[in-house]
């Protein structure tokens, strides 16, 4: 009788670990940091100001950024392989590369028309795509981001094409608030302790020869392996 109750009691466990939901990779229940869409106006949503900026340029700016944080957490969450994270900016960029491209060409004529110089908007628009980038960069809340990166990069996935943007604008509210210091949400009344992983340096994010159009240049500034 107790041989059965053990073998029972361990089919029940292995079928609760069979199904528990991706939060389970770090805490048992997450904080739930869902909130209303952005339009890209809100404070802390783009990186900086973009004053006289149309909708579709906010828009452009957003979807640089969902784009910005999926490759961050592709070269930052590989310590937790079934995150999927370099898969799923590997797939997004294959899949929706257009509309990047599209987003980038956007913002580069925002800055043409708001420097003075066709050199000085160029500046201008390597330094926004640096700052995107730095604005994802976070050590305290690097689990909730890399757990949210990998959420949000499964619904860019599966997005039809033409519409990343609405992801962007759906989610981007939920990933900047993932930043932040978030820890075990079941367990309130102890404390939890995890075995952090090593983690791999970050990318020379305030280096703007380290980047080019957007994407870290390891020939320049090293592997981030």
């Amino acid at each position: 009788m107790l041989g059965r109750r053990i073998t029972l009691g361990m089919a029940a466990l292995a079928a609760m670990c069979v199904s528990a939901p991706a939060s389970a990779q770090f805490f048992f229940k997450s904080v739930d940091l869902s909130g209303p869409p952005v339009t890209g106006t809100e404070p802390g949503i783009i990186a900086q100001s973009l004053p006289g900026a149309s909708p579709a340029e906010f828009r452009a700016a957003l979807v640089w950024s969902l784009r910005a944080a999926l490759n961050v957490a592709a070269l930052q969450c590989k310590f937790e392989p079934t995150l999927l994270s370099d898969d799923i900016y590997v797939a997004v960029r294959k899949d929706h590369d257009d509309e990047f491209n599209k987003s980038y060409d956007t913002l580069e004529k925002y800055f043409l028309k708001t420097a003075k110089t066709k050199k000085a908007a160029q500046t201008e628009l390597d330094r926004f795509s640096t700052r995107v980038y730095s604005s994802f960069s976070t050590v305290s809340g690097q689990l909730s981001f890399c757990q949210t990166a990998a959420s949000i990069g499964e619904d860019a996935v599966y997005a039809p094409r033409g519409r990343l943007g609405d992801v962007a604008v759906a989610r981007m509210r939920e990933l900047r608030e993932s930043l932040k210091s978030w820890g075990e949400q079941h367990f309130r009344t102890r404390r939890v302790t995890f075995v952090w992983p090593v983690l791999r340096p970050l990318p020379q994010f305030g280096n703007d020869r380290c980047w080019r159009r957007g994407e870290y240049d390891a020939r320049r500034c090293g592997s981030l392996g």
